[in-house]
């Protein structure tokens, strides 16, 4: 294997994975290009390292009623499945949590939510009401759309939402 500075970051990166790591593990392996051949690490991997939730029955129950949803029969197969998946994504939501996120205080906003936006800074969505189109031409508009209804009364569309279709 050719030593590149893309081998050097990654083999200084496993030095220091490897001495923070209770777990040995044999070194990844890497193409000629640098690029690992097989994944170095899992997500499945990092989160079997945190403490697994306990969610209660209850507690499925009340998510269900909270969601509109009808909770599987308690003590049923799918019942302990929904549970563990549950339970999954509660861990993955308090590994999420415990990031240090104080690196990137510097670039968040003043509620300390980091700015999301994609245009250049300083820059916005015009929100501004002009009530021009640019693409009115391309057909009716506005009140002239009721000339394609059916039924319209006193300038609003009249659906029967008891019909059967």
């Amino acid at each position: 294997m050719r030593i590149t500075g893309l081998n050097h970051f990654y083999l200084r990166a496993i030095r220091c994975t490897r001495l923070n790591s209770t777990i040995s593990r044999a070194a990844p392996k890497y193409d000629d290009d640098g690029i690992p051949t097989h994944p170095a690490w899992s997500v499945h991997d990092l989160l079997s390292s945190y403490p697994q939730p306990m969610i209660s029955p209850r507690t499925l129950t009340r998510l269900h009623e909270l969601s509109a949803l009808i909770p599987p029969t308690e003590g049923t197969a799918a019942h302990a499945k929904l549970t563990r998946e549950m339970e999954g994504l509660v861990r993955l939501v308090e590994a999420v949590k415990l990031v240090d996120t104080s690196a990137v205080q510097d670039r968040t906003s003043a509620q300390g939510v980091p700015d999301g936006k994609i245009w250049a800074e300083g820059e916005g969505i015009d929100l501004s009401m002009s009530g021009e189109r640019d693409d009115a031409s391309e057909g009716a508009s506005g009140r002239a759309l009721f000339t394609h209804s059916a039924r319209v009364k006193d300038g609003l569309y009249i659906v029967d939402a008891d019909k059967s279709k």
